[in-house]
């Protein structure tokens, strides 16, 4: 496992994961849906898979001496460990963007621990569709990051929308940091529960249907 996710690493990885991961600096953008930021991870996503079907990964992964259901934990583990390195690259600028002296963020939820934890969720909803539809046929990349886009940017506007009309997100979550600590540490338990949640199920599905595909 540990050479199959070199292999993602260094054959597969888009050029622009890198340079997404670095768009956590956006944190420090007064007024802006930080939500965002961590939507370019599925953007870097989809450009490797993208990048994969172009240069027949697949058919070249398979013929390694691999078990097909390894191809599969090897991408997740590939986009996990990306995924935890956008959260944790955003960290700093979040705690950063706190000390500014600038007032709170106007068009959605500050940079906070609850933030957060709401971008787990994102996170592990962008898994859960993306993946149940790209394994069911690995060219239709397109397709599935279509889908996904549509669910990540629905979210999106359900959360910032919320911050303005539920009292509780307005009152309580959209605050800085640590007021109301135990509301956002609960907020991002939760978050980080729901991420492993649908991201575990969409593992065991893409397995179940990566190995439908005749290949």
């Amino acid at each position: 496992m540990k050479n199959l996710l070199k292999k993602e690493i260094l054959l597969c990885m888009h050029p622009t994961a890198p340079m997404f991961i670095l768009l956590s600096a956006m944190l420090l953008i007064p007024n802006y849906p930080y939500y965002v930021v961590f939507f370019y991870t599925g953007l870097a996503v989809f450009f490797t898979c993208l990048n994969g079907r172009e240069n027949q990964d697949v058919t070249y992964t398979l013929m390694l001496p691999v078990a097909k259901q390894d191809i599969v934990k090897g991408r997740f583990l590939f986009v996990i460990l990306l995924e935890l390195l956008q959260v944790s690259a955003a960290v700093p600028f979040a705690i950063l963007r706190q000390k500014m002296p600038m007032p709170g963020n106007q068009a959605g939820m500050d940079a906070n621990i609850a933030l957060f934890g709401f971008a787990f969720i994102l996170l592990g909803a962008f898994n859960l569709v993306f993946f149940l539809s790209y394994y069911k046929n690995v060219s239709k990349v397109g397709k599935s990051f279509a889908w996904a886009s549509v669910v990540v940017f629905a979210y999106i506007g359900i959360m910032e929308g919320g911050v303005h009309i539920v009292p509780y997100m307005r009152d309580c979550l959209d605050t800085p940091d640590p007021q109301y600590l135990s509301g956002k540490l609960i907020v991002l338990a939760v978050g980080i529960l729901i991420y492993a949640v649908f991201t575990g199920f969409a593992y065991r599905r893409s397995v179940t249907a990566f190995l439908r595909q005749d290949l």
